[in-house]
């Protein structure tokens, strides 16, 4: 009897399960494709889609071309052209190297590849599905190689049945695409989704393609990273300070033309950035770094994400003393403003008014109100600020530099600037004032007092505040016009109210859009305007309708351009930009792209606009009603974003305070 219980697995099972690490998505097909040719020293490099991939992924490229014997050897396992030794993985200059990712893409569809050399007068036609060799047979064909993967994960209904729906597996493609993009810029690159047209960039600089990708605006804010060493050279662009943001960031990082995350690198740029941007913005950057292949390891990660340095510490300092440098250069800290920040103001000077002399300028003899009775003229004022930071006509504090447009007077009949008036007392403005005006403030204590006696002490002597009375005191006290502070079995328990609102609200809206039926809209007045990037357009456009039913209304003006006309009827006091902005940034980053990945940051944003705000004194009823809502709440220790709510000061810490 044969007891042997371990025997080599079949090429087709083996190869499924390299499948299983290499491609994930469409995305990682196109990934393996892309590169392989780039390899293969294409200059030109087309990607074809249908369904996001699910259909048919097709890369054709003008490169080098295959035999028909090299192109049956392509889909073996581990038969490749750019290795042939173990030594050669420590001066790798190709993108691949492992001889997987062609097995491993046929293992999990239907392949039909057509390819040709330049010194070749016909071409070579092969198929493959599921492993299997199905026919190789000569073909007329371009230069290069064509290559057409249907139907991905036919024959796995398990693994199918998890790719998300098409718009989140496109923008994965959309994502992979733009990296590649970006580290190989001498080459054209199209790519084309059902017959439409997404991106097409011609070969140019770094600095062309990443306005190319993300818009001319970013490219305005690029400086010039560089600098050069024994160990490595660091080349690349990072954004301005002022154009960090909280969402639609890019920061990509490369070596040797290859894409990779490195969180040490990381850090190192966003140390950099310390005191420049807000604690919760992010800055742009693309950096690359060339070393000497020997001293680094990319055999570490299945796609070869993952990089390990030799240098890493060497390389860390030179990064940060770059990225300083070149902050430094182009005065991203900034220049004081010297006539906007604390500039007092200055009256404007009167020729014809008398100076006091010194010896009158005591406190009793000053009156404000005093007429200048030599010239008969009332004391004038010009541009007299009706507060701090006013400017008259002319003045950059005059507009709102968000969005360029001059605002509005406070009222109809202002003739000045908004925050400033011109004030005149003289002959035909001034009217008569009173000699006894002082008599005017007489009562003034006396009333303070009285009211303040009023709110200490009830009028009903029977709710008079006496420790010893049987009397419920009230439930809820407000600390420093922002916490809500109330007994609980376990202690003092503290909540900070607008939080509260927040979560209270955000699972009111949440229920409210759950519902299929469409939600209320509310036109603007004016459409706003705004841009996005191709992959965030094509996002859009594939849930315009899901966006619609939700309350908005766009319209498309040109590439890349938006329109927003309407928006759901409780966003009317947000910006529409930020809350689509982040809507868009949600369905990129959930792998699941639900319909609830749509509507969670959409209720946040209308939580967050209609929640009472921070230091809004609040009524023993409003108090009331946010505690008793909030403890009804499914979660109601956090907000949506993780942020605590409430906090519980327990009965032995308070004890402890009065032990000696």
């Amino acid at each position: 009897m044969n007891n042997d219980v371990i025997r080599l697995l079949p090429d087709s099972v083996a190869n499924q399960i390299a499948a299983g690490e290499v491609i994930q998505r469409p995305a990682s097909v196109i990934k393996e494709l892309v590169e392989n040719a780039v390899d293969a020293g294409a200059t030109e490099i087309s990607v074809i889609l249908v369904d996001a991939g699910r259909t048919l992924i097709q890369v054709v490229d003008n490169g080098s071309g295959m035999s028909p014997t090299d192109a049956r050897m392509a889909f073996e396992r581990h038969a490749t052209s750019k290795i042939s030794s173990a030594s050669d993985l420590f001066t790798l200059h190709t993108m691949g190297f492992r001889g997987e990712a062609l097995p491993s893409i046929a293992a999990v569809a239907q392949v039909e590849m057509r390819t040709m050399r330049r010194e070749d007068s016909v071409g070579s036609k092969l198929t493959i599905s599921e492993s299997k060799f199905e026919g190789l047979e000569p073909t007329a064909c371009v230069p290069g190689t064509n290559i057409m993967v249907k139907n991905i994960f036919f024959h796995m209904p398990a693994r199918r049945k998890f790719l998300k729906k098409d718009s989140i597996e496109l923008n994965h493609i959309l994502r992979e695409f733009e990296r590649l993009a970006l580290v190989n810029t001498n080459i054209d690159f199209t790519l084309i989704h059902n017959d439409q047209t997404l991106h097409k960039f011609m070969r140019g600089s770094l600095k062309q393609r990443i306005a190319d990708l993300f818009g001319k605006n970013l490219e305005s804010q690029l400086a010039q990273v560089y600098t050069e060493t024994g160990i490595v050279t660091i080349d690349g662009f990072i954004a301005m300070p002022r154009a960090a943001k909280k969402r639609g960031y890019q920061q990509f990082l490369f070596v040797n033309g290859r894409n990779m995350r490195h969180p040490f690198f990381h850090k190192a740029v966003m140390s950099c950035y310390e005191q420049l941007i807000a604690p919760d913005a992010q800055p742009s950057y693309f950096i690359n770094f060339t070393v000497d292949p020997a001293t680094i390891d990319v055999n570490i990660h299945p796609q070869k994400h993952e990089i390990k340095f030799e240098h890493e510490q060497a390389i860390w300092q030179m990064l940060i003393a770059a990225v300083r440098e070149t902050l430094g250069k182009t005065q991203a800290v900034g220049a004081l403003d010297f006539d906007a920040v604390d500039a007092p103001e200055i009256p404007l000077f009167n020729p014809q008014a008398v100076p006091a002399s010194i010896d009158d300028a005591s406190p009793e003899a000053f009156n404000p109100f005093a007429a200048d009775t030599e010239s008969g003229q009332g004391i004038t004022y010009a541009s007299v600020p009706a507060g701090r930071g006013s400017r008259t006509a002319g003045s950059s504090y005059g507009s709102d530099r968000s969005f360029g447009t001059a605002r509005v007077g406070k009222a109809a009949g202002d003739s000045g600037t908004w925050g400033s008036r011109s004030v005149s007392l003289g002959e035909s403005n001034r009217q008569s004032v009173p000699e006894d005006w002082e008599k005017l403030y007489e009562s003034f204590n006396d009333r303070r007092n009285d009211a303040f006696a009023s709110v200490a002490v009830p009028a009903d002597d029977s709710a008079s505040l006496d420790i010893k009375s049987d009397a419920p005191a009230a439930t809820c006290i407000q600390l420093q016009d922002r916490y809500i502070a109330m007994s609980s079995p376990g202690g003092l328990m503290l909540i900070e109210p607008h939080r509260a609102h927040v979560r209270i609200l955000f699972e009111k809206y949440m229920e409210m859009l759950a519902t299929d039926d469409a939600k209320p809209s509310q036109k603007l007045l004016f459409a706003v305007d705004f841009e996005l990037s191709p992959s965030q357009s094509a996002l859009l456009m594939a849930n315009i309708d899901e966006f619609r039913r939700l309350g908005f209304e766009f319209t498309s003006a040109a590439e890349g351009m938006w329109s927003v006309q309407a928006v759901p009827a409780q966003l009317d006091s947000v910006n529409p930009i930020e809350v689509v902005l982040t809507v868009l940034e949600s369905l990129a980053n959930d792998a699941d792209g639900g319909s609830e990945t749509m509507r969670r940051p959409l209720a946040i944003a209308m939580a967050r606009a209609w929640a009472v705000k921070v230091h809004q004194r609040l009524t023993q009823a409003e108090m009331d009603g946010i505690t008793a809502d909030l403890f009804r709440c499914a979660e109601p220790n956090y907000t949506p974003d993780g942020q605590p709510v409430m906090s519980l000061i327990s009965n032995d810490e308070i004890a402890s305070r009065f032990t000696l």
